[in-house]
């Protein structure tokens, strides 16, 4: 089965090492929580709102070892007064778990974007 796994994470900064190390977490929090290697994984999308153009996203996971997992970045809907300095992304994966297991995983900041399952 295919499944996507949503995440989010508020960065300090608009730095390339803060957008590094956020995304890093939060990648590394969506494998861990979801019991995932990367041969599972299919492909993940990156958002980054407006305010964070110092690096893209997907370098981190690039670190972590997606060498082969296609990743692309894009960015966020500007929409007034929304969350600053966030990195989301949605990753499709293979897995025998049924929806109801999948954790989805915002941190940091973002755990108001999704109150009802942020952890």
């Amino acid at each position: 089965m295919v499944r996507a796994i949503r995440g989010a994470i508020q960065v300090e900064a608009n730095d390339r090492d803060a957008i590094i190390s956020g995304t890093t977490e939060l990648v590394s929090a969506v494998m861990e929580r979801n019991q995932l290697t990367t041969d599972e994984v299919i492909s993940v999308l990156f958002t980054a709102t407006p305010d964070l153009t110092a690096e893209f996203p997907a370098l981190a996971a690039r670190k972590l070892g997606f060498h082969d997992v296609p990743l692309i970045c894009c960015t966020e809907i500007d929409v007034p007064n929304a969350l600053p300095r966030v990195v989301r992304l949605m990753a499709h994966v293979e897995t025998d778990r049924p929806r109801a297991e999948i954790q989805h995983v915002y941190l940091r900041g973002a755990t108001v974007l999704r109150q009802d399952i942020a952890q």
